[in-house]
Protein backbone atom coordinates (compact mmCIF):
# COMPACT_ATOMS: atom_id res chain seq x y z
CA UNK A 1 0.00 0.00 0.00
CA UNK A 2 1.37 3.38 -0.98
CA UNK A 3 -1.17 5.55 0.88
CA UNK A 4 -3.03 6.68 -2.24
CA UNK A 5 -6.80 7.04 -2.02
CA UNK A 6 -9.08 4.76 -4.03
CA UNK A 7 -12.83 4.41 -4.32
CA UNK A 8 -13.87 1.12 -2.81
CA UNK A 9 -16.87 -0.84 -1.61
CA UNK A 10 -17.06 -2.74 1.65
CA UNK A 11 -19.16 -5.58 3.03
CA UNK A 12 -19.29 -6.67 6.66
CA UNK A 13 -21.09 -9.52 8.40
CA UNK A 14 -21.40 -9.07 12.16
CA UNK A 15 -22.09 -11.54 14.97
CA UNK A 16 -23.08 -10.79 18.55
CA UNK A 17 -20.36 -12.40 20.67
CA UNK A 18 -19.57 -12.02 24.36
CA UNK A 19 -21.89 -9.01 24.63
CA UNK A 20 -20.36 -7.15 21.67
CA UNK A 21 -20.94 -6.93 17.93
CA UNK A 22 -17.87 -8.24 16.14
CA UNK A 23 -16.96 -8.63 12.48
CA UNK A 24 -17.12 -12.26 11.40
CA UNK A 25 -16.54 -11.60 7.68
CA UNK A 26 -15.19 -8.59 5.81
CA UNK A 27 -14.65 -7.98 2.13
CA UNK A 28 -13.42 -4.87 0.37
CA UNK A 29 -12.67 -4.25 -3.27
CA UNK A 30 -11.81 -1.34 -5.51
CA UNK A 31 -14.65 0.11 -7.52
CA UNK A 32 -14.46 -0.80 -11.20
CA UNK A 33 -13.62 2.07 -13.54
CA UNK A 34 -16.88 1.64 -15.42
CA UNK A 35 -19.84 0.02 -13.78
CA UNK A 36 -22.33 -1.70 -16.00
CA UNK A 37 -25.79 -1.26 -14.58
CA UNK A 38 -27.90 -4.27 -15.43
CA UNK A 39 -31.64 -3.97 -15.64
CA UNK A 40 -33.14 -4.23 -12.17
CA UNK A 41 -34.73 -7.54 -11.25
CA UNK A 42 -38.44 -7.42 -10.49
CA UNK A 43 -40.12 -8.70 -7.34
CA UNK A 44 -41.80 -11.42 -9.41
CA UNK A 45 -38.40 -12.55 -10.73
CA UNK A 46 -37.05 -12.66 -7.17
CA UNK A 47 -40.04 -14.79 -6.11
CA UNK A 48 -39.54 -17.09 -9.10
CA UNK A 49 -35.84 -17.58 -8.29
CA UNK A 50 -36.70 -18.36 -4.68
CA UNK A 51 -39.30 -20.90 -5.83
CA UNK A 52 -36.66 -22.62 -7.98
CA UNK A 53 -34.41 -22.98 -4.91
CA UNK A 54 -37.32 -23.95 -2.64
CA UNK A 55 -38.53 -26.52 -5.19
CA UNK A 56 -35.05 -28.07 -5.33
CA UNK A 57 -35.01 -28.20 -1.52
CA UNK A 58 -38.40 -29.91 -1.47
CA UNK A 59 -37.04 -32.82 -3.56
CA UNK A 60 -34.70 -33.74 -0.65
CA UNK A 61 -32.01 -34.30 -3.31
CA UNK A 62 -28.88 -32.41 -2.28
CA UNK A 63 -27.50 -32.40 -5.85
CA UNK A 64 -30.59 -30.52 -7.08
CA UNK A 65 -30.10 -27.94 -4.34
CA UNK A 66 -26.37 -27.62 -5.06
CA UNK A 67 -27.13 -27.12 -8.76
CA UNK A 68 -28.92 -23.86 -7.86
CA UNK A 69 -25.60 -22.33 -6.62
CA UNK A 70 -22.90 -20.61 -8.68
CA UNK A 71 -19.64 -22.48 -9.38
CA UNK A 72 -17.95 -20.61 -6.53
CA UNK A 73 -21.09 -20.14 -4.44
CA UNK A 74 -20.98 -20.15 -0.64
CA UNK A 75 -23.67 -21.64 1.58
CA UNK A 76 -23.74 -20.54 5.22
CA UNK A 77 -25.96 -23.23 6.76
CA UNK A 78 -28.65 -22.50 9.33
CA UNK A 79 -28.06 -25.51 11.58
CA UNK A 80 -24.32 -26.03 11.13
CA UNK A 81 -21.20 -24.01 11.95
CA UNK A 82 -19.45 -25.23 8.79
CA UNK A 83 -19.49 -22.90 5.76
CA UNK A 84 -19.94 -24.79 2.49
CA UNK A 85 -17.51 -23.18 0.06
CA UNK A 86 -17.65 -25.46 -2.95
CA UNK A 87 -20.06 -27.71 -4.82
CA UNK A 88 -19.03 -30.89 -2.98
CA UNK A 89 -19.50 -29.16 0.36
CA UNK A 90 -22.98 -27.96 -0.60
CA UNK A 91 -23.99 -31.43 -1.80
Amino acid sequence: ADGSKVKARYSFVYVYEDGNWRISHHHSSMMPEEMVSPEAITEDEVRDLFQLWNGALATLESKKVADRYAKEGVLLPTVSDVPRTDYDGIV
